[in-house]
């Protein structure tokens, strides 16, 4: 999603970008000053999730890329993450000696290990936090690695600033995420039948921590609250679990455009217990919308609410349960949280954010190009 914002943002002021990404079939395409190339993944790819994929094979694309990239001429390159489509690009920004910037979008070691415990779950408890914690440690080391090869590293919290700047002795900057708040908004919401709606939107897997919504149910119920409903936006193979487990929930499935903008604004609460992401964009949708966020104390999404104003940031399960019925209670309190998380949300400009990437490109070309200075006083001294 933020790459295709970064994208709308170069045609809307005609700078000129070429897109290298993957998908089911080769095409290339121009709108207006951007040029699309996606690359077809070859059969022996395999899902990561819902809509990502890695291909082995695919660096088989590589001197077509490299034929694109000669005719656009660019001035810097930017990779997304440790994917096969960006390990194609820091190998020919390497091969043509172009100024190189990466940026840093989700948390693979963290993702990783909530799967290797969901997998491993048939295993003693410590056994399992032994081996998952041992492979978050190393798929870690590699990616901070991985981020040695760009000038400028891009992070979305301040926490991932330190750890790359520390791990690669590369410049680390700030990039966070807007949100459209003319799309997410409380004017969509539909329902009014004095039902507290607790909501969720994202990927039902392991690493986003949501079989914790059947206990909050379960703690909720034993304080005697009834009236209110699991709102569940997304898709993964969690979902089962939680259509099993959890007694009055409602499942949306994948939703887009003003469907989601409704499902948003019909929430009171949005409950995002992940401890892995790096940021969070659905938990500033939801405030945009006009719904309270309460978060994990672990990851970005921390960094997105100003606790007890805008949201709330909970310690573990007791903490959701309290903050959430401290909101069915008050309703006043609810309602000033609201308009308080809508006016954090409409502060977050996306045109903002994608300046500041394109000082980031400015920066990473004045880096290359005083290594390249230094490289040939170096040299012309040694002769």
């Amino acid at each position: 999603m933020t790459c295709r914002r970064l994208t709308d943002f170069a045609q809307k002021n005609k700078l000129p970008m070429l897109v290298i990404h993957a998908g089911r079939q080769t095409k290339t395409w121009d709108e207006g000053s951007v040029r699309q190339m996606r690359l077809k993944r070859s059969a022996v790819s395999f899902s990561l999730d819902e809509e990502l994929a890695y291909d082995p094979l695919f660096q088989r694309h590589t001197n077509k890329v490299l034929k694109a990239l000669m005719e656009f001429q660019p001035d810097v390159i930017h990779i997304t993450g440790l994917n096969d489509v960006s390990i194609v690009g820091a190998y020919l920004a390497w091969k043509l000696q172009l100024p190189l910037l990466g940026s840093w979008h989700t948390n693979v070691h963290e993702f990783a290990a909530q799967r290797l415990r969901r997998m491993m779950r048939f295993l003693p408890k410590g056994l399992t936090n032994s081996i998952s914690g041992f492979a978050e440690k190393k798929i870690l080391d590699g990616t901070v690695l991985y981020y040695k090869m760009p000038k400028v590293v891009l992070a979305p919290n301040q926490e991932l600033i330190d750890l790359l700047g520390k791990g690669t002795h590369r410049k680390a900057l700030f990039m966070g995420r807007g949100v459209d708040a003319d799309n997410f908004s409380p004017s969509k919401r539909t329902v009014n039948d004095g039902v507290f709606r607790i909501g969720f939107v994202g990927r039902l897997r392991a690493e986003k921590n949501v079989r914790m919504f059947v206990d909050l149910e379960e703690e909720l119920l034993k304080k005697g609250k009834t009236n209110f409903k699991f709102l569940i936006v997304g898709e993964g193979n969690e979902r089962e679990y939680l259509q099993r487990n959890l007694k009055n929930a409602e499942f949306t499935g994948f939703l887009s455009g003003e469907q989601l903008a409704e499902a948003y604004a019909n929430m009171d609460v949005f409950v995002f217990a992940s401890e892995t992401d790096a940021f969070g964009n659905v938990a500033q949708e939801a405030a945009a919308s006009g719904v309270v966020p309460i978060v994990s104390d672990k990851g970005g999404p921390k960094f997105l609410v100003k606790n007890g104003e805008s949201g709330f940031v909970a310690a573990g399960l007791d903490d959701y349960r309290d903050r959430v019925i401290e909101l069915m209670d008050d309703r006043h309190k609810l309602e000033t949280m609201r308009q308080n998380a809508r006016a954090s949300a409409e502060s977050k400009s996306w045109d903002a954010i994608f300046e500041s990437v394109y000082e980031a490109y400015n920066e990473t070309i004045r880096l290359e190009e005083e290594k390249k200075r230094s490289l040939e006083k170096n040299t012309a001294e040694a002769a």
